[in-house]
């Protein structure tokens, strides 16, 4: 099964000063065909304005994994943890049994451009805990690298659940491949550029559902960063 998620058709919500687009049902976007694939349940693809961020608030039993694309992003939270991200830098905050933090854009003069990504874990009540993780470009050029993982792998960020998180950035000639296991869902999230997933060209902002797959394969990129997901069902 390989299923299309169009960037357009992805859920907008526009606060002044946080542009947001939901690949899943999120906060008053609600679609009942995309809630979730698997424990996947958010990709927000957020634009937050100089000066500007989300204030304090609670998360509970849940992975949240920030993907830095540009700009810098300022985290804090009631574990003691203070960070800025950039480019490159991938954040995990496991909320477990109850976390409080706040994310800030504190330029005057330049945007965050950021992925929120949430997976449900696979046991609830857990400690909240802290990682973040820089991988650079030349680790993730023409080949997928991974950088969040259930056992903390090759370096990569330690999620609470069965599910391995990959980057790449391809161009040209450049290919790569990802083996799934009987019973497993892919999931692949386009950043930016174009490239063809299984032969399906898709392209900024496109996503692909796939299930009932052997492999995942891409092809033909043009200038691409992407996300690719393995997951239980």
């Amino acid at each position: 099964m390989i299923e299309i998620r169009k960037s357009e058709d992805r859920g907008h919500a526009s606060h002044g000063w946080l542009n947001s687009q939901h690949s899943f049902s999120f906060a008053d976007y609600y679609d009942p065909r995309h809630v979730g694939f698997g424990p996947l349940r958010v990709i927000n693809e957020d634009r937050v304005a100089p000066g500007a961020g989300f204030g304090t608030h609670g998360h509970r039993d849940m992975e949240i994994i920030s993907y830095v694309l540009d700009g810098a992003l300022e985290h804090k939270d009631s574990m003691g943890t203070g960070s800025v991200l950039h480019y490159g830098d991938v954040q995990r905050m496991s909320a477990g049994s109850g976390v409080r933090h706040s994310e800030f854009n504190g330029s005057k003069t330049a945007p965050v451009h950021f992925l929120q990504i949430w997976i449900q874990p696979g046991q609830q009540g857990i400690p909240p805990s802290y990682e973040e993780k820089h991988f650079p470009i030349e680790e993730k050029q023409g080949k997928l690298r991974l950088i969040a993982s259930g056992d903390g792998r090759e370096g990569s960020v330690l999620i609470h659940q069965d599910a391995s998180l990959y980057a790449a950035i391809l161009d040209g000639d450049d290919q790569a491949e990802h083996a799934l296991a009987a019973g497993r869902l892919a999931y692949v999230h386009v950043i930016r550029g174009r490239v063809e997933v299984n032969g399906v060209v898709l392209n900024t902002g496109d996503a692909m559902k796939i299930a009932d797959e052997e492999r995942v394969t891409l092809a033909k990129a043009e200038a691409a960063e992407l996300l690719l997901f393995d997951l239980p069902r």
